[in-house]
């Protein structure tokens, strides 16, 4: 087992999966083409969860209303174990991120890296300027002339 990745890295690599379009991972997974042997230790199943907001980001939190999660566990032949938790209904999703995630811990991780995060993240990326692109082209800028009156 690889364990030279940080609580941070992992976070990381989970919320990119979470993030992630379903066909473009599923695309991406099996293009890796590496279908690994596991066991269920929770299978696929959907639930909600409350969602908490805070005004301004600072203010006291309140429940915003619930989200429908779907999440899974799983362990590999070798024991390492992963995770999956992803917005909505999708159990191939939830499957796929757990797969991966367990996977990311094992000598797999780099070609995992570079065959579905490293895509994942540059399409996010991407994705990130072409909003703000287009956010930046309604702009308007509000400005003062002072009259010179004092």
């Amino acid at each position: 087992m690889n364990t030279t990745f940080s609580a941070e890295d992992r976070k990381a690599w989970m919320g990119l999966l979470a993030s992630a379009d379903d066909a473009r991972l599923a695309d991406l997974w099996r293009a890796f083409d590496h279908e690994p042997a596991f066991d269920w230790l929770r299978a696929p199943e959907a639930g909600g969860v409350m969602v908490r907001g805070r005004m301004g980001g600072s203010g006291a939190p309140f429940n915003l209303g619930e989200m429908t999660v779907t999440r899974c566990a799983l362990s590999l032949a070798d024991g390492t174990v992963g995770h999956g938790y992803v917005q909505g209904r999708s159990k191939a999703k939830a499957e796929m991120a757990a797969k991966i995630d367990a996977l990311m811990q094992t000598e797999a991780a780099e070609t995992l890296r570079a065959k579905i995060l490293t895509p994942l993240q540059e399409e996010r990326a991407a994705a990130k300027v072409a909003r703000a692109s287009k956010a930046a082209a309604t702009k308007v800028d509000f400005f003062t002339m002072v009259r010179g009156e004092d």
